[in-house]
């Protein structure tokens, strides 16, 4: 078996597996099941999240799928471009390429889905901000599943812990870890991919909270409003516990490139959720979805 046990120093969780299964030379990568499922679970919560926020769930399944497409794609296709050369001299390396992580290919990824959904959205004549409060539980909670298969494969990596944290620890021995994602091996690291993990689930049950019991009156949105401040909040936490490298170190390493697009998005956030109607019209009515 190619892939060796990761070995944890935290209370709840006992070993990890950056390869799923493997059939002879056939690895099936843990990252890729857990993101799979992601979409899964992401698609599944978009059809009821759709008609509470006024839209046809068909378009939150094409949005859903044309975003994980386009993130693959674009990722992919920059991996390639930026190693073209080395792919041409060795043409095997093409099959590995789906077994890269790096904080530039996850940031490009991201970048690709969004303009996917914000070209179906306008192509249809979708409102963006309906579009927004639909999808916003929906990846949550695929980011929580990447982020256990980012655990499992030693992606995105946390800090070295030290050998007595409070916050537990993951050591990592594969060497696999090591070859697709850079993870250092046999040193103790924050598992900060089970942070965001669990900081995103809560705040998919926020969101779904806000959706399908409301209690006030709202604006069509304010819900992803109010998940664009958490999702910001989450990512600048984070941050703290992670290991910087790749990441774009910022302010003398006062902090990192995703730490100021987390600030970003809280004050956006607040943009989002301010009312820029004039007061006579504030108080006479509120739109609900």
């Amino acid at each position: 078996m190619l892939a060796t046990l990761a070995i944890f120093d935290f209370a709840c969780l006992s070993s990890v597996h950056p390869v799923l299964f493997q059939i002879g030379s056939l690895l099936a990568p843990s990252y890729g099941a857990c993101a799979a499922l992601g979409v899964l679970l992401a698609l599944g919560l978009a059809q009821f999240t759709a008609p509470r926020c006024g839209l046809n769930s068909r378009h939150a399944w094409n949005m859903l799928v044309l975003a994980v497409f386009a993130s693959i794609a674009v990722s992919r296709l920059v991996l390639i471009a930026m190693n073209f050369s080395d792919l041409r001299r060795h043409p095997t390396w093409l099959l590995a390429v789906a077994m890269v992580h790096h904080p530039l290919l996850a940031a490009i990824g991201i970048t690709g889905a969004a303009l996917a959904v914000i070209g179906y959205a306008r192509w249809m004549k979708l409102p963006l901000a309906a579009v927004a409060d639909c999808l916003a539980a929906p990846v949550s909670l695929g980011i929580a599943a990447e982020q256990i298969g980012a655990l499992l494969a030693g992606s995105d990596f946390g800090r070295d812990s030290g050998a007595h944290s409070m916050l537990g620890a993951v050591t990592y021995s594969s060497e696999l870890a090591a070859r697709w994602s850079g993870t250092p091996l046999g040193v103790p690291l924050y598992p900060v991919q089970a942070y965001a993990a669990l900081g995103a689930l809560l705040l998919a049950g926020i969101v779904c909270a806000l959706l399908f019991y409301p209690r006030y009156p709202r604006r069509r949105g304010d819900v992803a409003g109010i998940w664009l401040g958490g999702a910001g909040v989450l990512l600048f936490l984070t941050e703290l516990f992670r290991d910087w490298d790749g990441r774009g170190v910022v302010f003398h390493g006062f902090a990192d490139i995703p730490q100021l697009v987390g600030l970003g998005m809280v004050l956006l956030s607040g943009l989002a959720l301010l009312d820029w109607r004039p007061s006579s019209a504030a108080a006479g009515k509120v739109h609900d979805v």
